[in-house]
C-alpha cells in the first residue's frame, strides 16, 4: 500500500469523482420530494373539499374524485422515483467506497468489476428514475383540471 501524498491525493481525486453524480442525484431527489408534497397537499384538499359536503353538483363531484385519483396516481409515480433516484444514490456510494479502498489498496481479494457493475446500476437507476418522473410530468400536465365543471368556473 502506498501511503505518500501524492497518491493519497491521486486515490481521493479518483474515489470523489462519482460524487458529482451525487450531486445530480440528490438535486432530483429534492425536486421530486416538491412535486410529491404539491401532489400530496392537493389530493388533501380535494378530498377535504369533498367532505365538507358544500359541494352538490354532481358533475363537479366526479370530477374531483377524478382529480384526487389523479394526484394519487402522481403521488405513486413520485415514490417510484424517489426508490430509484435513492438506490442510484446508494450505488454511486458504493462506486466511491470501492474506488477509494481499491485505490488504497486496502482490498484486493475483490474483483475491480464490482467498481463497474456499481455504477453502471447506479447510472441506470438514475435513468430509470428520471424516466419515471417524465412520465410523472407528462401526466400532470395532461390530467390538469383543463375543463372544470361550469358550475364551478362561475363562483
Amino acid at each position: 500500500m502506498d501511503v505518500s501524498i501524492d497518491a493519497i491525493t491521486n486515490n481521493i481525486q479518483l474515489a470523489l469523482a462519482p460524487v458529482f453524480l451525487l450531486t445530480a442525484v440528490a438535486t432530483l431527489l429534492n425536486a421530486i420530494s416538491t412535486r410529491l408534497a404539491r401532489s400530496v397537499d392537493r389530493m388533501r384538499e380535494i378530498l377535504k373539499r369533498i367532505s365538507d359536503g358544500h359541494i352538490t353538483d354532481e358533475k363537479m363531484l366526479k370530477h374531483m374524485h377524478r382529480e384526487a385519483n389523479e394526484a394519487k396516481i402522481r403521488g405513486r409515480l413520485c415514490t417510484a422515483s424517489i426508490f430509484f433516484d435513492v438506490l442510484s444514490g446508494i450505488f454511486i456510494s458504493l462506486t466511491v467506497l470501492e474506488l477509494f479502498f481499491f485505490q488504497a489498496g486496502a482490498v484486493r481479494s475483490l474483483q475491480t468489476s464490482y467498481v463497474i457493475w456499481t455504477f453502471v446500476l447506479g447510472l441506470l437507476s438514475f435513468m430509470l428514475s428520471l424516466s419515471i418522473i417524465l412520465g410523472e410530468v407528462v401526466y400532470a400536465y395532461r390530467s390538469a383540471g383543463w375543463f372544470i365543471p361550469d358550475s364551478e368556473l362561475n363562483k
